[in-house]
């Protein structure tokens, strides 16, 4: 096949997981290439809004090698912080990212490796790390009515600064961190904020940030502690407790149906909004490795023995959750499902 680069392991994606998966690629010695979508380096990091910040200290938000550095006066890093700390990675290990180039279809080659095809031309690989994340698939629930509100709609992808809606009246749907973060945000420059959520909302402790609940995750695979969602499911950062202990954050149950002036309880209650935002997750993006047929279960997961597609050991999916590692999609915890995942790759191209 002429005009094919060939390499014994193509990593797609260069946010977080990309990244710790080819520090342990390098370390490896094994010949690789690690292929971004994305323009820049930082990954979906360079989309999140402005008053985001981590759960955890910059110590404790780290990529494997490499402890992230703190900044004076900024105990929890922003998202502008880890983009400069994904880029110094990247340069600091000399990674071989490739970007911008998106991968559109891994297929098997028909000897025993991998063709991905890209819009920059074809790769041939032994073997497959899909580092892609979920950013690009936000998901939104089918709601009766959703065409109907004649207001403004946008995702958790969608929302950069609470200033933006200053005056506004702001639906904000979903239980989780974005959920409650963003409209503790808004509290304070939307002229009313309500926030919707499908079960009464479950904040862990105070004192638990992602330290401690990296910690949980571990002890979880160790000795089958507690799960997380065991104890809550909003981490309680300052904000937050700053907008609940204010009476400004309080949860509502969801609404059965929209309206084009609002969101419409079973009750018949209309309450008046101009915009909705929608905190209601993603979903891997996995479309590239649907001409390899790998068996799929819940929500478009891809069936994983620990990071290796069930089906197919020559690929591997990191990143994308605790389904594929847990605490797999955060900074400190990806670093051990990678290594991982190297490991068996190692044990396969050898």
């Amino acid at each position: 096949m002429s005009g094919v680069r060939r390499v014994q392991v193509l990593v797609v994606g260069a946010g977080q997981a990309g990244l710790a998966a080819g520090y342990h690629l390098r370390r490896a010695g094994l010949d690789f290439a690690v292929l971004d979508a994305a323009a820049a380096p930082g990954g979906a990091w360079q989309h999140y809004w402005e008053s985001l910040r981590l759960f955890s200290p910059a110590a404790y938000s780290s990529l494997p090698g490499r402890p992230m550095p703190g900044r004076p006066g900024a105990e929890w890093p922003d998202a502008e912080h880890v983009v400069e700390y994904l880029a110094e990675y990247e340069k600091r290990y000399e990674l071989p990212v490739h970007r911008p180039v998106t991968v559109t279809s891994v297929a098997d080659a028909g000897d025993g490796g991998l063709l991905a095809r890209t819009d920059g031309g074809t790769w041939h690989a032994r073997a497959l790390i899909s580092a892609t994340g979920s950013w690009s698939r936000p998901f939104v629930p089918a709601i009766p009515g959703r065409e109907l509100f004649t207001g403004r709609r946008l995702h958790t992808s969608g929302y950069h600064r609470a200033a933006d809606f200053t005056g506004r009246r702001v639906v904000v749907v979903g239980g989780g961190n974005s959920g409650a973060q963003i409209a503790a945000d808004l509290t304070g420059h939307a002229a009313a904020v309500r926030w919707v959520t499908r079960r009464p909302a479950r904040f862990l402790p105070d004192e638990i940030d992602g330290r401690a609940l990296f910690e949980i995750a571990t002890r979880r695979v160790q000795d089958g502690g507690p799960r997380i969602s065991d104890l809550g499911d909003i981490v309680a950062t300052e904000p937050v407790r700053a907008a609940r202990a204010a009476g400004l954050l309080t949860d509502h149950r969801m609404f059965d149906a929209l309206t084009p002036d609002g969101p419409r309880w079973p009750d018949g209650e209309v309450w008046p909004a101009d915009t909705i935002i929608w905190c209601t997750g993603f979903r891997p993006a996995l479309a590239h490795l649907a001409p390899l047929g790998l068996r799929t279960g819940e929500r478009g997961r891809i069936a994983t023995i620990g990071t290796r597609a069930a089906t197919d050991p020559r690929i591997h999916l990191v990143g994308y959750g605790d389904w594929t590692g847990p605490a797999s999609a955060t900074l400190i915890g990806v670093g051990r499902t990678a290594r991982q995942a190297v490991a068996e790759i190692v044990a396969l191209v050898r």
